[in-house]
């Protein structure tokens, strides 16, 4: 009985016992905690880890509470050598000691979340909701400006258990579940929740047989793709709301066994753990078919599985054979075909690793075990087909990840840099695959586009250029240090992502280029030509690699013309961004080329028409163009008063020296006080903008800057300012065709005194931009 649980302890290696503390504190949830630590240099210490973390420095007749950063303690080590040496885990992470517990290592630097499932939205950028053991539900952002941060993500519904489910397009009111039947109501816009129960009632202490409705520690809730307004949520029976969990429908009789006897208390005598926490016979996993309404497939922890087709008036039993009492973990609903549905079990309860993954395509008349290929013990946790591509599969198993190119009749390991882990849960989404873990948090594949484009005969290509999907113009950034610090969740990979396949490397004499086209020409050419380092009409890349290669354009043209020695401290030398629309990638590698199309779309964020972005574009590209010119033109007027310098320095000994002299240096001086105006060579960083006046080209550079990047439509002051300043270029444009002209005057000279003339580099600016 219950006076006789507690602590033991033994002086003769197990030959006798001695019952030392009785107290509650050390054994009240023996089943989930309980774990007894020696002390290895001092035999009357001695730890018990429990929610709280207890240690007794007098053989175990008193315990004390040693304070850790996170409650739910399962596991310790103390050092053989050093018992002042602790390490401590929980499940919030690991914490490390130096002084027998005074204090502890941080768990803020160690990505060690427990997911049980995930769910997202429709944001831009979306949104990923899942509940965290021993902690909160979570919501957090895919993305954010400069890397996913604490300040990204916030509590939503539910407790550490939750489901999540909301409408995605308006994800306003969010329900979450948690232990007993519980349901929270969050509002996104005042963080208000509203807790309540299809039945009211206390579940912790109370026999599963002695509840009208039974629910599991993780009991699932769902928003019906048909209507996003009625949510499902399974207990032993399924029920159904339309008015946001106010009121509750029960649409299904006891789809469990339903077994008295297995509804009691459990891990009696010491202490009861079924009681409101861990329930037996209860429904695990609920789905409704997103191509047919009415279509709800259910499975439970007592291994059955249901499905109905009118909405819940009749369910069917359609169990697969070979089951028996296996937890029915995850069911997916297939997205191409109502009848075709994909059944998980895990049986690792009874000590069996075995995978069960069961496929129906009769609405569960006959099923098909699909495991070949999946390591023996890599029992499978979820299972789901991509929303696109028919037939491809993803499997999250207890050892890591599986796909499938063959409706399950084959599965490879397909880990990539996913570390191995546990997989709780996976959604295809926006083209991504989601992946909640136990232990490593949320993690995202980015665009499957090359996944669902792949057969044999793309695999066995010599070369092949996938379609890029369609791309977002975004720019979110890494935020600061290598991939934005160990703290700072990972972006997207910046730019549109282009994937291309090679079956060999190319040889180094090889040339690569790829190009982005708009309407047929090249705005953006990337090429591995060393020739091409240096030259601001190309961007030089590395060399492929054999297999898989991913290239990534960051939406921009190709940077103007610049002045060699003048720092732009206002605007960044790069090329402007381009408006969304249709454009097209073309890689050509040696002799072999290939072509898609390219779409980039807006950001949803911002409402700018067609219009204002066309009148953007517009805007920047006269704002470029007068750059263009202008450095164009002061680099050839450099090369001018460095060829008439290096001249009259050659004709010194001529006997028209002198004439040539003073022409010349008139020349050169006029070209100095012109560039004078339009460069400042002084500024070196960006302090310098205090130090050194900024001339015309900083001024066009810092509006271009302002404009290119943001969202339309351009503000009045930035169109009064660009033409303010196109005036100023204006005359100073005269000004240049002045010092041309003189140029030629002053060529006609020389060649009269038998001198050759000085070459103007490049074609004669034309006389006006405007």
């Amino acid at each position: 009985g219950d006076d006789k649980g507690g602590l033991y302890r033994s002086d003769d290696a197990g030959e006798t016992w001695t019952h030392v503390n009785a107290e509650r504190i050390i054994q009240t949830r023996s089943w989930y905690y309980m774990e007894v630590y020696a002390d290895p240099q001092d035999e009357e210490t001695v730890y018990v880890l429990n929610a709280p973390m207890m240690r007794s420095i007098d053989g175990g007749r008193t315990f004390t509470n040693v304070q850790v950063p996170h409650g739910d303690n399962h596991d310790m080590w103390i050092n053989p050598t050093n018992n002042k040496n602790i390490i401590n885990a929980n499940d919030g992470g690991a914490n490390v000691s130096f002084n027998a517990g005074r204090s502890w290592s941080t768990q803020r630097n160690q990505p060690t979340v427990q997911f049980y499932r995930v769910n997202a939205d429709n944001q831009f950028p979306y949104h990923l909701y899942g509940g965290q053991q021993d902690n909160s539900s979570v919501g957090i952002a895919s993305a954010a400006l400069g890397g996913v941060t604490w300040k990204d993500w916030y509590a939503s519904a539910g407790c550490e258990s939750a489901y999540l489910a909301f409408d995605p397009d308006r994800p306003q009111r969010v329900l979450g579940t948690c232990i007993q039947g519980g349901i929270d109501v969050w509002d996104r816009t005042t963080r208000l929740i509203k807790s309540t129960q299809p039945y009211a009632m206390m579940g912790l202490g109370t026999r599963a047989s002695d509840q009208k409705y039974r629910f599991d520690w993780n009991a699932p809730i769902m928003a019906s793709p048909h209507d996003p307004n009625t949510f499902f949520y399974g207990g032993n029976v399924v029920f159904k709301t339309s008015n946001y969990a106010q009121s509750w429908e029960v649409i299904s009789p006891d789809l469990t066994r339903d077994e008295d006897d297995k509804q009691g208390l459990g891990g009696i005598p010491i202490t009861n753990e079924l009681a409101g926490a861990e329930i037996y016979n209860i429904i695990m996993y609920l789905i409704e078919s997103p191509v047919e309404a009415g279509t709800i497939w259910v499975g439970t922890n007592d291994g059955l599985v249901h499905v109905t087709r009118d909405g819940g008036q009749t369910w069917d039993n359609v169990t697969p054979g070979g089951i028996d009492r296996a937890m029915i973990n995850s069911i997916d609903a297939s997205p191409h075909d109502p009848a075709t549905a994909y059944v998980v079990a895990t049986n690792y309860k009874f000590n069996d690793f075995t995978p069960l993954v069961f496929k129906t395509d009769d609405y569960g008349d006959s099923w098909q075990r699909i495991t070949d290929g999946i390591e023996d013990e890599a029992w499978v946790r979820t299972v789901r087909e991509d929303t696109e591509c028919q037939g491809l599969l993803y499997a999250g198993t207890e050892l890591g990840m599986y796909i499938s190119f063959d409706n399950g009749d084959e599965w490879r390991k397909w880990q990539l840099n996913l570390p191995i882990v546990p997989i709780t849960d996976l959604k295809v989404h926006h083209g991504d695959l989601l992946a909640a873990t136990q232990g490593r948090g949320f993690w995202i594949l980015d665009d499957l586009s090359p996944v669902r484009q792949l057969t044999e005969e793309v695999a066995d290509a010599d070369m092949h250029l996938f379609q890029p999907r369609d791309h977002v113009i975004v720019q979110w950034g890494t935020g600061f240090g290598p991939g934005g610090g160990p703290t700072v969740g990972q972006n997207p990979p910046a730019g549109a992502q282009l994937f291309y396949i090679l079956a060999e490397a190319p040889d180094t004499s090889t040339l690569v280029t790829v190009e982005i086209l708009e309407n047929g020409g090249a705005i953006r050419t990337y090429t591995t030509d060393p020739a091409a380092a240096g030259d601001s009409t190309f961007t030089r890349i590395d060399a492929p690699k054999a297999g898989l290669n991913r290239f990534s354009w960051n939406f921009r043209r190709e940077t103007p013309t610049q002045v060699p020695g003048i720092m732009a401290v206002e605007g960044p030398p790069v090329g402007r961004r381009v408006p969304p629309g249709d454009y097209q990638v073309r890689l050509t590698i040696g002799e072999r080329n290939a072509t898609r199309s390219l779409t980039l779309l807006p950001d949803p964020r911002w409402t700018a028409t067609a219009i204002e972005y066309e009148e953007q574009e517009r805007f920047l590209g006269s704002a470029v163009e007068a750059v263009e010119a202008m450095h164009s033109s002061a680099n050839q007027l450099r090369g001018v008063r460095d060829q008439v310098n290096a001249l009259i320095e050659r004709t010194s000994d001529h006997e028209d020296a002198d004439t040539i002299r003073t022409a010349g240096t008139h020349l050169t001086e006029g070209i100095t006080e012109w560039e004078g105006e339009l460069l400042q060579p002084k500024q070196k960083t960006f302090q310098d903008v205090i130090n050194f006046e900024n001339k015309l080209s900083a001024e066009f550079l810092s509006l271009i800057g302002s404009v290119d990047g943001t969202h339309p439509p351009v503000i009045q002051g930035a169109r009064e300012r660009l033409q303010d300043l196109l005036v100023e270029w204006g005359g100073h444009q005269t000004t240049m065709m002045g010092l041309l002209d003189e140029l030629a005057a002053f060529n006609a000279l020389i060649q009269q005194l038998g001198v050759p003339p000085i070459v103007l580099k490049g074609e004669r600016p034309p006389r006006v931009i405007s």
